[in-house]
């Protein structure tokens, strides 16, 4: 099958400028347009109590950080970057959300191998719910 668009998931780990160049090096090979995304834990949501900082405002600084970021990795790419994308939430939501706005054919994210990852895997979610092909990439 040839991928006409291929999404990385990014964490914003040390690892994310190893995904988004085997991601490229995809979409180079293939002529496809490479878009990245973060998704942002929404602290507002998880968070229930008295609190003495403003969610909106720290949530919104994030949002911009996340964005620089992201464009730091899109220029390292080596693949013209189509879309830098930031979102908060549920992981799988925004992601499959994504994929339909942007007719993405190709999800491409990491999956730390480590104890907690076993336990808390934000990949395993993400592959139950993916209505696209997806390719896995283990970190160390």
């Amino acid at each position: 099958m040839a991928y006409k668009h291929i999404l990385v998931a990014i964490d914003l780990s040390d690892e994310s400028l190893t995904l988004v160049t085997k991601a490229a090096e995809l979409a180079n090979a293939l002529d496809a347009k490479l878009s990245l995304i973060h998704i942002d834990v929404n602290y507002a949501e998880l968070y229930t109590g008295l609190i003495d900082i403003n969610l909106a405002d720290a949530q919104h600084k994030m949002a911009d950080d996340a964005q620089k970021q992201l464009q730091a990795l899109a220029d390292k790419a080596n693949c013209p970057v189509a879309h830098t994308l930031v979102g908060s939430g549920d992981l799988s939501d925004e992601i499959c959300h994504a994929i339909q706005e942007l007719d993405i054919e190709l999800v491409v994210c990491g999956h730390h191998q480590d104890f907690w990852s076993k336990i808390l895997s934000s990949a395993k979610q993400l592959i139950n719910r993916s209505p696209v092909d997806m390719l896995m990439v283990p970190l160390k």
